[in-house]
Order: C-alpha cells, then sequence, then structure tokens
C-alpha cells in the first residue's frame, strides 16, 4: 500500500510552528504525513530523501522569515526536487502591510515561487486556515488524477476513440484519468467490466462501466440534465453554446425569470475548460482552473432554473413570426422568443498533415490539463502566443522535463498577460521560441520528433518531442448560420452598430448592442466580431444580454413565459421526470 502523501511546514519561530502542526495533524493527520520542523537545512534534506523514495509531497509550508534563507528561496528548491507540490509562503495576519513582506508575496507569486500565501492559523479550529488548505489540496489531487468522482477511461491506444472520449470528457468539465488496457490499472478496470469488454471503457465513480459509448450515452451517465419533448414548450431564451459568455447568460436569464435552455454540441466551459489557472478572473486570489469555473458557473445556473441539452448540435435557425426557430442535429425543433449566439471559437488547426494524422497521440488541441501527466519526463511544445497557451505552459512544466512555447511574434508580450509573461521568464524549464513555426514533424504511433522553422532565416531544425500542444488563433463556430446572420470576413458575427446598413438589417429600428442583422437572435463572447478574447469580458457580456432581453421584450410586448413545465415522454428514460430532471448537475 502506498505511503500517505506528506504535508511539511517549516517555520523556525516555535510557537507559529506549533499552532501550524497542532491544525495539520488534527484535520488532515488520517490521510497525510504532517511534518514540522524548524530548520530549513533538516526541511531540505527530508523533501530529498522523500524525492529519493519516490514519496509524494502534496503541499509544502514555509515562513518567510528562516535561519539562513527566505521561505521563497526554499519554496523554491520545492519546485525542483517535488514540481508537482503545491507550495504555500505562511504569514501572520498584517504582514501583507509590511513593505519587506508584501514585495516578498507579490515577487514570489508573480514569479511561481510558491502557488500563494497561508495566514498562520490563530485559534483552534481556524475554518479560515482550513479553507486555504482544502482548496491546495484539492488543486494538488486534481493534478495528481486523484481528485473525488475522477471517471477512468481505458483504450486500446492513445489515439482514435479513445482521444475523442478524452476531448469529450474535458468539453464536460469532467475530472478524467486515462490507462491503457494493457497496462496493471487498465487490466484491473478491464477485469471489472466483465468478459471480453469492448473497448474503449469509461467507469464512473458510482461504478458503471460504459463500453465505446456515443457522446450522448456519455453526457446522460454523468448526470447531464436533458428536456424531454423540447417542441411542447415555449422558451424565452436559447442560448447556443455553454462556454463563459452562455454559462453566464444562463444564470442572468433563469436568475431573472426567463425560461432559459442551454444546448451544447459538447458540454460546459467551451475552451475555457483547457486553461489550468486563470490568475486574472475576479475574486479569485489564488486562481482558479477553467474546469472548476465552468463548473461552478454550471451548477448556479441550474440552481436557479436554467435547463441544458448536452451533445446536441444546432443546425439551422430561421425567424417564424414572433419566435425564432432553431433545429437540431438528433432531431426536433425548438421555439423561442429569443436566441443568443455563444458559441465560441475553436484552435485553429495546424494543417501539416503527418501531424494531424497524430492527433491524440501526442499532439492535442488544447487539452493541456488533461494530457499533462503523459508529458512527464518529456519534451513538450506549445504553439501560441495568447494567455492560454502560457497557462498551458506553467501547467505543463510541472511534468515535462522542458517545455518550449513557439510562437510567430517576436515576443510574448505582444499577446499575453504580464503577469503569465513573468512567471514564465522566471521558470527554469520553459523556454520561447520567437519567430518560428512548427512546420513538420512525426512518428511511429506516436509523436517522437518535430520540424521547426525560423521565419527570418528560414532555417529548419529537427527536435524530439514528446508532446504539441496547439493553441492558435480563434476560429468562430459559425459555419452553420445562415446568410441572413452577418459576419465578418473571419466569420465572426457582427452585432449592434457593425451590422451593414445596406438593407440586411429589415427593421425601421437599429439592432440592439448585441443584437445580430436577424431580429431576435442576438451574439455574445468570443464569436462575436469586436470581443475581447477574455473570460471575465466574456461573462459580462452574457450578462448584459439579458438586460437586453428585458429591453427587446419590453419593445414588442411579449412577456417572459417562465421556466417551461417540460410534459412527460411517454417512455420516459429513467432519471428523468415530469416537469424537473431527476439527475444531479454535471460533476
Amino acid at each position: 500500500m502506498a505511503a500517505p502523501p506528506v504535508l511539511l511546514a517549516v517555520d523556525d519561530d516555535p510557537t507559529g510552528l506549533c499552532d501550524v502542526e497542532r491544525e495539520l495533524h488534527d484535520r488532515y493527520g488520517r490521510h497525510y504525513t504532517v511534518v514540522c520542523l524548524r530548520s530549513p537545512i533538516e526541511a531540505r534534506e527530508q523533501l530529498e530523501a522523500f524525492a529519493a523514495d519516490g514519496h509524494d509531497v502534496a503541499l509544502v509550508l514555509a515562513a518567510q522569515w528562516l535561519s539562513g534563507m527566505t521561505g521563497s528561496d526554499f519554496l523554491t528548491e520545492v519546485r525542483r526536487l517535488h514540481p508537482r507540490s503545491m507550495r504555500g509562503l505562511l504569514i501572520s495576519y498584517g504582514d501583507w502591510g509590511q513593505k519587506a513582506s508584501g514585495e516578498a508575496i507579490f515577487e514570489g507569486i508573480s514569479h511561481g515561487r510558491f502557488d500563494h500565501y497561508v495566514l498562520r492559523p490563530a485559534e483552534s479550529p481556524d475554518e479560515l486556515f482550513h479553507q486555504t488548505m482544502s482548496g491546495l489540496l484539492l488543486d494538488w489531487a486534481e493534478s495528481q488524477r486523484a481528485a473525488p468522482y475522477t471517471v477512468h477511461i481505458v483504450g486500446e491506444t492513445w489515439s482514435g476513440r479513445a482521444h475523442e472520449l478524452r476531448e469529450v470528457l474535458q468539453q464536460c468539465a469532467i475530472a478524467h484519468h486515462f490507462c491503457l488496457a494493457d497496462s496493471t490499472e487498465g487490466r484491473q478496470l478491464v477485469e471489472r467490466a466483465g468478459e471480453a469488454p469492448q473497448l474503449p471503457l469509461i467507469v464512473f465513480p458510482n461504478g458503471q462501466v460504459l463500453q465505446d459509448p456515443t457522446n450522448l450515452e456519455i453526457a446522460e451517465a454523468a448526470g447531464s440534465p436533458t428536456p424531454a419533448n423540447l417542441e411542447q414548450v415555449e422558451l424565452d431564451v436559447v442560448i447556443v453554446g455553454a462556454g463563459p459568455a452562455g454559462l453566464s447568460a444562463a444564470v442572468y436569464g433563469a436568475s431573472e425569470g426567463f425560461g432559459t435552455l442551454v444546448v451544447d454540441q459538447g458540454g460546459v466551459g467551451g475552451q475555457a475548460t483547457s486553461s489550468s489557472l486563470i490568475r486574472n478572473y475576479l475574486g479569485f486570489p489564488r486562481g482558479i482552473s477553467g474546469r472548476r469555473l465552468a463548473q461552478g458557473a454550471y451548477n448556479q445556473a441550474w440552481v436557479f432554473g436554467a435547463d441544458f441539452a448536452f451533445m446536441q448540435k444546432v443546425t439551422g435557425i430561421e425567424r417564424d413570426g414572433d419566435h425564432v426557430v432553431l433545429t437540431l442535429s438528433e432531431g426536433g425543433t425548438i421555439r423561442a422568443g429569443a436566441v443568443l449566439l455563444t458559441m465560441g471559437a475553436s484552435y485553429r488547426r495546424i494543417g501539416v498533415p503527418e501531424l494531424e494524422a497524430l492527433t491524440g497521440a501526442g499532439v492535442y488541441y488544447g487539452s493541456s490539463t488533461s494530457e499533462a501527466s503523459s508529458m512527464t519526463g518529456g519534451d513538450a511544445y506549445i504553439v501560441g502566443g495568447a494567455n492560454s497557451a502560457g497557462q498551458a505552459a506553467l501547467h505543463l512544466s510541472r511534468y515535462a522535463k522542458r517545455v518550449t512555447l513557439v510562437v510567430r511574434a517576436g515576443s510574448l508580450r505582444a499577446g499575453m498577460s504580464e503577469y503569465l509573461v513573468r512567471q514564465i521568464e522566471a521558470t527554469d524549464n520553459i523556454d520561447v521560441l520567437a519567430r518560428t513555426e512548427v512546420v513538420g514533424g512525426g512518428g511511429e504511433g506516436r509523436l517522437e520528433h518535430l520540424v521547426l522553422e525560423d521565419r527570418d532565416s528560414g532555417e529548419r531544425s529537427t527536435v524530439d518531442a514528446h508532446g504539441l500542444f496547439l493553441l492558435i488563433g480563434a476560429q468562430p463556430c459559425t459555419e452553420w448560420l445562415p446568410d441572413a446572420v452577418e459576419r465578418d470576413q473571419q466569420g465572426f458575427i457582427l452585432t449592434g452598430q457593425d451590422v451593414p446598413d445596406d438593407g440586411a438589417w429589415p427593421l425601421e429600428r437599429r439592432p440592439l448592442l448585441l443584437e445580430t442583422s436577424m431580429p431576435g437572435v442576438f451574439a455574445a463572447g468570443d464569436v462575436r466580431h469586436g470581443a475581447v478574447k477574455r473570460v471575465a469580458s466574456a461573462v459580462g457580456e452574457g450578462s448584459i444580454a439579458i438586460q437586453l432581453l428585458h429591453q427587446y421584450f419590453a419593445d414588442r410586448g411579449m412577456q417572459p413565459h417562465g421556466r417551461p413545465a417540460y410534459s412527460p415522454d411517454p417512455t420516459p428514460a429513467p432519471d428523468v421526470r415530469a416537469g424537473r430532471v431527476a439527475a444531479d448537475p454535471v460533476a
């Protein structure tokens, strides 16, 4: 049986260390090995021994002022010995007001020396201390693929349908872990599925096993609510796309009494689910992963009464009197008073045939969070220069021996936030190749090498590579829209004053701020022309769209219907009841 993971604290203040040790033992002693030391030298020796033994260290806490070194320096060394450990700088209440301590916190976090600061515990039990601890330990558990309710995938190879299933669970913001069928873990999971199961398998935390399931079967098994008889209800607004803009609109729409349905061909979160840590989103000082942000937004909208139809693609849209009618890929139509388009954008394809053939086998579009563990000890390359690429590089640096960012621009600062640039520059195992492109590569069944080209000299070089993560550009998901919804040359939807005044708009009034050239159809987030490509701006536009719907309905003398009461299906699925979906929200 594996030894329990370690919680280590070092503080040369005996009183402060005693308080930390008390709280750690009382709350975590059953499941973790708690080690508290006064000497940073002794603590470093202990961490070296843990690394040599392969012993997991979940979290290290260090006071800033230690004998012979600072806590920031000590925690920097921890990263070398235990790259996946969470690291917290212990401070006392009010220390942030002292210049030296405040600068240590700012510099330490911005340069990646530690993950966050932790207030020393006061009277027991100190729930504020434990709230911080729980967040850090959950981050560690997720990095280990050991978080609660992790879904397991078993496949014969990394590519093909096994890769598609990982992408589906990533889109649904579901924590998951992949293993090959001929591995020790894979053989154990295959045995649980019975005799000669059809691969790939998905094993859910409740023991349910699906053999080579369809995407819709996965969504239903994960607890995704699927409203019955959509054609028989009156909806106020249908939101197409469950990324940050769509989820924000769902929260505000449902909370303000609109009958709200969100339809998405995948799951929740959009591209945001591939962000390992968003540090500049309001209200999350330690940062938050895109997956956890999407989960929280989904649960919030669901509690307010919004309904969701996942693994359903909208294939057509048209006006019918006072209503907008949507056609679904799974058959049937939906009628609503208004529609909000929040499909977002997808990463551009690299267009190199030999690399496209290895998609899922070392070549990935996004997916840095779900595929990071497979990069352990290898060389990972990331193509892209925006924030998503920077977040991916920092996340992969905890696993890969070396991470290389390949960017077309002259520097990262051309398209990346300064806080990410500083942290990347301070991370020893991240390199940046500016003015460079990936033009080739290959391998026997899995990526083994890449061909890089200098954009200025044209010189080419071949490098060993275990993973290529492509986060390039933004291609709007608008190819299914009719000509009546005007778009720019890149396919982004024109809204408000950008809608041309050349007959494309059929009414006397001008379009509302986020209204498209089809009256009653609005657009928000990355799919919209002129949108700021940031999570916070997408969330803001989603909420603004709901306020515009109030104005749209009032101008037309329309009253919202409120949450629809779905008619019972004559042969309902086991998890669906009339009037309300009985399943829990997506895990």
